[in-house]
C-alpha cells in the first residue's frame, strides 16, 4: 500500500510538473506573439495617443514625417531589427548607433516625436508600450498623413538592450554606394529586388543634405553621363551654393512634389531628376530599372508594394515576450 500510494503521488507531483510546464510554454507563446491590438486592454488610449502627437507634430514641423521614416528605416535594417536602438544615446563607455557617421544626419524632429509620444503614454498607461511599437506606428500614420498607403502595424514589440555604432557599418545604403551593393543590402535582410526599389520610393519625400550630393553635381559642369538633367544640374548647384559655409544646407528628394507621398519620384528618374547617385542608379541598373518603370505607370501598385515591404520590414528581427524590455526613456535602457 505504501508503495501505491508514494506512486501515485510521485504521478500527481509529475503531472503538476507538466501541466505548470505547459503554462509557462503556453504562456511564451502568447507573449511572443505580435497582435493588431496588442494594447487593447493595457493601453486602450494607445493608438488615440499617438495619432494626436503625430498630427500635432506634422502641422508644427512638416519635415516630421520624412524625417521619422528615414529613422525607422535606420533602425530596423540593422541585424538587431526594429528594437528602437537608433533611439539610444551614446554612454561614456560606448558610441551609441545614433552616433555612427551615417545616423549624425538623422533629422531632430523624428527623436523630438518619438520622446513627445513616449512621455504623453508614460502619462496614461505607464512602463506598458515599448519605444519600438511608437516608432513602428508613427512611422505607418505619418506615411497616411502624407497620402501614402495604409498598412498594418502589429504591436507587442520589445526594445533592444544595445546599440553599438559598429555595428551599423555595412548594413545601411549610402548614395556613393553601386546599386550592386544597394541591392545586396536588402537581399541579405530577405527583400526581393522589387521591394528594395520600392522602399526607395521613400524618397517621394524629404531632403538630402547638399553635402551628399557635391562631388555629384560640381565635378559635372554640363550633367552629361551622369545621370541628371543638365539644366536640374545647374538648379542643384545654385541651391547648394553655399553648402561649404551651411552644412545643414538641403534640397527636396522630389522637386515635383516633395511633400505628398506618391509614385512622382519614379517619374523623375528617367528625367533626371534624381537628386542621390543611388536615385540616378536605380533607372540605370538594368536589375532595378523595369520596378521603376512600373512604379512610374501604375501608383496603386507601387503602393501596394511599398506597404507590404514596409510590413515585412517592421517585422525583422522584433524581440517579443521576456527578450528586451520596455523602456522608460527611448534614449536609455532601464
Amino acid at each position: 500500500m505504501a508503495a501505491t500510494k508514494t506512486t501515485s503521488t510521485s504521478s500527481k507531483t509529475l503531472l503538476s510538473f507538466f501541466l505548470f510546464f505547459n503554462i509557462i510554454i503556453n504562456l511564451n507563446i502568447s507573449e511572443s506573439k505580435l497582435t493588431l491590438d496588442y494594447y487593447k486592454q493595457t493601453c486602450p488610449q494607445f493608438q488615440q495617443i499617438i495619432q494626436q502627437t503625430v498630427t500635432s507634430k506634422q502641422i508644427q514641423s512638416p519635415t516630421t514625417a520624412a524625417a521619422t521614416l528615414r529613422l525607422f528605416l535606420h533602425d530596423c535594417l540593422l541585424p538587431n531589427g526594429c528594437d528602437a536602438s537608433v533611439l539610444l544615446s551614446s554612454t561614456p563607455f560606448n558610441k551609441a548607433e545614433r552616433d555612427n557617421d551615417i545616423n549624425l544626419s538623422l533629422p531632430g524632429d523624428s527623436f523630438d516625436l518619438i520622446v513627445r509620444i513616449k512621455t504623453a503614454l508614460e502619462l496614461s498607461c505607464p512602463n506598458t508600450v515599448s519605444c519600438s511599437d511608437i516608432l513602428a506606428t508613427a512611422t505607418r500614420d505619418l506615411l497616411i498623413m502624407l497620402g501614402g498607403p495604409h498598412y498594418n502595424v502589429y504591436l507587442g514589440r520589445r526594445d533592444g538592450r544595445a546599440s553599438v555604432s559598429s555595428f551599423v557599418d555595412g548594413f545601411l545604403p549610402k548614395p556613393s554606394m553601386t546599386m550592386t551593393q544597394i541591392v545586396s543590402i536588402f537581399t541579405k535582410r530577405g527583400f526581393t529586388v522589387e521591394e528594395m526599389v520600392a522602399l526607395s520610393g521613400a524618397h517621394t519625400v524629404g531632403f538630402s543634405h547638399c553635402s551628399e550630393i557635391s562631388s555629384d553635381i560640381y565635378n559635372n559642369s554640363s550633367g552629361s553621363g551622369s545621370g541628371y538633367n543638365p539644366r536640374f544640374v545647374e538648379g542643384l548647384k545654385k541651391a547648394c551654393g553655399d553648402y561649404k559655409k551651411n552644412p545643414t544646407l538641403s534640397v527636396f528628394n522630389d522637386i515635383m512634389t516633395p511633400n505628398k507621398f506618391d509614385n512622382v519620384y519614379f517619374q523623375n528618374l528617367p528625367k533626371g531628376l534624381g537628386v542621390l547617385k543611388s536615385d540616378h542608379g536605380l533607372f540605370s541598373d538594368p536589375s532595378t530599372k523595369p520596378f521603376v518603370e512600373r512604379f512610374a505607370k501604375d501608383q496603386d501598385y507601387f503602393f501596394k508594394v511599398f506597404a507590404s515591404s514596409m510590413q515585412k520590414l517592421s517585422l525583422l528581427n522584433v524581440q517579443t515576450g521576456r527578450k528586451g524590455e520596455i523602456r522608460r526613456r527611448c534614449d536609455q535602457i532601464n
